[in-house]
């Protein structure tokens, strides 16, 4: 994630706090003497690293302590507040037209991603609200961009609209408005042209199908690799377009991520959603609130239970957590979960997303191989249908027959069934409402640790309830 080296630097910063009934001012100025200096490193404009140091230090002096947090925990609840500020405090849902079509014009500078971000965008809304997009080329200038846009149209079944590099943008967006108000689409994406800096001809052009499109949404897409370029183009394209809301592809990016933190404040525009991978998928709604948790190391809960819920239904999730509770889950459902896990991203990102995963020793350096995940899978699938079902039948013999049939060594077949049942011990442990023997070590003694610990017990003790209610209502019953 972007933020990575912005996130050790802040909780170095504030670790060094000292444990005390109160925060003394001077610990305060030391804490925004390095919170500053992650800001400006993060590439986070100068005008916000001082307004926001500022409204830190204000509230932090003399800081009343809550009856649940000790006074570096505090500070740290200041931060996540005054962060959260920065990048917009509520989340921003797209302009609706209340006549279809809702129109969404993209702009940007090319190579930000603008054109790939019309497809996850449009498949975004067309898997979340069932609604029937279509997508306008009127981007004749760049090398093979409509032809780009008509994979992306193909990969996810949305229609695409062009006619063509010789017709002028302005005629095309009208004659495919048009065909989007016959077929009834309820969401037209047009995705303009872009240039490799800003010039008059760009914003000229661009004026000109606002005038005939009366956009609900002008999305300005930025890559947040640029830094402090990416504020001036946005500032840029707001005065001369007023822009209504920002994207911000390539966040999962090696980048300093100072971008997402001063857009928001330079230009008044909010963040409304951001690109976390390379497919056509990985877009989420951008939850200021959220991404303040991930920069400081707090994990991000609710976005990692939505991408589960995005993979799971209610009746996969009960037979899934009964089976864990009755112990019964075999090969067939690993398999079945690890595709599913796959499927909502790289593992080391979902594992951030866990308070206080930040903390654990060697987490910056996992990298999980897919060719790591096919070998589990060969050797599952070089089982009998029995063992998938029964892993108490795996003896020896047997271990060396699935070690042979899936071009593995027993050694590696030993290590992934001991992984499995590990797998299993522990899982059954968390739904019956314990934390795993050694959990809490995982999340360490610093400041995000302990607020780690104290999120996983909440969550902890709202399953153990939920079991003694089931309990309950089965003797009922």
């Amino acid at each position: 994630m972007a933020f990575e080296s912005l996130t050790d630097r802040l909780q170095v910063a504030m670790s060094k706090l000292k444990k005390k009934g109160t925060v003394r001012e001077e610990d305060v100025k030391e804490m925004m003497r390095e919170i500053r200096l992650a800001l400006l490193e993060a590439d986070v404009n100068l005008q916000v690293v001082r307004g926001f140091t500022k409204r830190v230090g204000e509230r932090a002096v003399g800081v009343e302590i809550l009856e649940s947090l000790n006074p570096t925990q505090q500070i740290v609840k200041v931060v996540d507040e005054e962060l959260t500020k920065v990048l917009g405090s509520e989340v921003s849902e797209l302009n609706k037209s209340p006549k279809i079509p809702t129109v969404v014009m993209m702009v940007g500078l090319q190579g930000a991603g603008k054109t790939t971000f019309v497809g996850k965008l449009s498949n975004f809304l067309k898997k979340n609200e069932n609604a029937r997009p279509l997508l306008i080329g009127a981007d004749v200038y760049r090398p093979a961009a409509i032809d780009q846009l008509k994979v992306i149209g193909q990969q996810l079944d949305i229609p695409v609209f062009e006619l063509g590099t010789d017709v002028n943008p302005v005629e095309i967006v009208k004659q495919g408005l048009e065909q989007a108000k016959q077929n009834k689409n309820d969401y037209v994406f047009i995705d303009t042209a872009g240039r490799l800096h800003i010039d008059e001809a760009l914003m000229g052009e661009l004026q000109q199908i606002k005038e005939y499109a009366h956009p609900d949404e002008i999305l300005l897409t930025v890559d947040a690799m640029t830094g402090q370029d990416a504020v001036t183009v946005s500032q840029s394209f707001n005065e001369q377009l007023d822009v209504t809301g920002i994207v911000l592809t390539k966040l999962d990016g090696d980048t300093r991520g100072g971008a997402a933190l001063s857009i928001r404040a330079v230009t008044g525009k909010p963040i409304k959603f951001i690109g976390t991978g390379e497919k056509l998928t990985d877009v989420e709604k951008f939850h200021p609130d959220r991404m303040s948790s991930r920069i400081l190391g707090m994990g991000d809960m609710l976005t990692l239970i939505e991408k589960a819920q995005r993979e799971y239904d209610d009746e996969q999730a009960e037979e899934l957590a009964k089976k864990m509770r009755e112990n019964s889950f075999n090969f067939n459902d690993f398999i079945e979960q690890l595709d599913q896990v796959m499927n909502m991203g790289p593992l080391e990102d979902l594992l951030k997303m866990i308070p206080g995963m930040n903390n654990v020793p060697g987490l910056d350096n996992l990298q999980v191989d897919p060719k790591d995940v096919a070998r589990k899978k060969a050797i599952v699938f070089s089982m009998t249908p029995a063992e998938r079902e029964n892993p108490d039948l795996l003896n020896p013999s047997r271990r060396r027959r699935i070690a042979a049939g899936s071009g593995n060594s027993v050694v590696e077949v030993n290590r992934m069934i001991k992984q499995f049942n590990e797998s299993r011990k522990m899982m059954q442990q968390m739904t019956k409402g314990n934390m795993p023997a050694g959990m809490e070590n995982m999340f360490g003694n610093g400041v995000q640790g302990k607020l780690g610990k104290m999120a996983m017990n909440r969550m902890m003790k709202k399953n153990k309830k939920k079991v003694k209610k089931n309990k309950k209502n089965k003797k009922k019953k």
